[in-house]
């Protein structure tokens, strides 16, 4: 099975008063690129959720929301910074007194003032968080997985269709190319007797002549290029169903899509025939078709 390169998935874990919400979404890219937004609380544990998804995600421009929020008293620490609250009394006594100035200097007044009061990250609490985080991001990627596979097979139902269709054009030309072959052969000996203003009765001549046809036909044979096609197609569908081996399935695909057009524009350079030409066309765009669904697949 295939799974798409779209999809989102949310989890959310809950502990002593602790909430951790995750989110995650992708888009089609070429690689792998992770994206990590973490509330200030959770940014210690970047690097274990930035694994944790590249280790589910083969490929795809992945972003990842963490939100934090808690009540429990671990995780609130305002701090006194008593040095530079005297600072500020001192200096605001000074002002009264330079600039006989009245007033009173209020409780108000001083915590107001930047840094007297602090609200400091405690470094207590980072483990239980920790695993909080990572369950909900967990939550999360299966929810996500579960997306992309879901819209994976429905990519994989449209892209066997297709591959069905492909197939089947292949074995048409296959069975119009010797036709074709033929055709040209009795041409060239009229072409050859034309010319001669004889029937072709030497026998040197004859030879000759069975020799340049032979040398004709296998410039223009396209049997090895259908064999070659047959085989991709094989090949693409193998790995749509049983994976790519530890390869990146949607990158191997793209491979193949590749080689597929490679032996199409091949066969297209070797022949003239119309009805071989229409069958072409229907085959180029076939393999267009599910060249774009492949940039869909992980």
């Amino acid at each position: 099975m295939i799974n798409s390169m779209t999809g989102y998935g949310r989890g959310e874990e809950t502990s002593g008063g602790r909430v951790v919400l995750a989110e995650i979404r992708s888009v089609n890219h070429r690689y792998c690129e992770i994206s990590l937004r973490l509330h200030g609380r959770c940014g210690f544990a970047e690097d274990a959720v930035r694994q944790l998804v590249k280790n589910s995600i083969g490929r795809g421009k992945i972003d990842v929301t963490i939100s934090f929020t808690s009540t429990n008293d671990e995780d609130s620490l305002i701090t006194l910074n008593s040095a530079i609250a005297k600072q500020y009394f001192a200096n605001l006594r000074e002002l009264q007194r330079t600039f006989d100035i009245t007033g009173e200097i209020t409780i108000d007044l001083l915590a107001s003032l930047p840094d007297t009061l602090r609200q400091d990250r405690p470094q207590t609490g980072e483990s239980a968080i920790l695993l909080l985080i990572l369950e909900a991001t967990r939550k999360a990627l299966d929810a996500f997985n579960a997306m992309r596979k879901a819209e994976g097979a429905k990519l994989q139902a449209d892209i066997e269709t297709r591959l069905d269709t492909l197939a089947e054009i292949t074995d048409s030309i296959g069975k119009r190319a010797p036709e074709v072959q033929e055709l040209h052969t009795t041409k060239l000996r009229e072409k050859v007797a034309s010319l001669l203003d004889t029937s072709i009765s030497d026998p040197m001549i004859e030879q000759r002549l069975i020799m340049e046809i032979a040398l004709f036909a296998d410039k223009v044979s396209i049997e090895e290029e259908l064999v070659r096609l047959s085989s991709h197609i094989d090949q693409f569908r193998n790995t749509i169903r049983n994976g790519a081996g530890g390869e990146t399935v949607g990158k191997k695909l793209d491979f193949i899509v590749q080689e597929m057009n490679r032996e199409t524009n091949t066969i297209g350079s070797k022949t003239n025939d119309l009805t071989i030409t229409n069958l072409m066309i229907e085959l180029k765009n076939c393999i267009e078709n599910i060249r774009e669904q492949v940039q869909n697949i992980a």
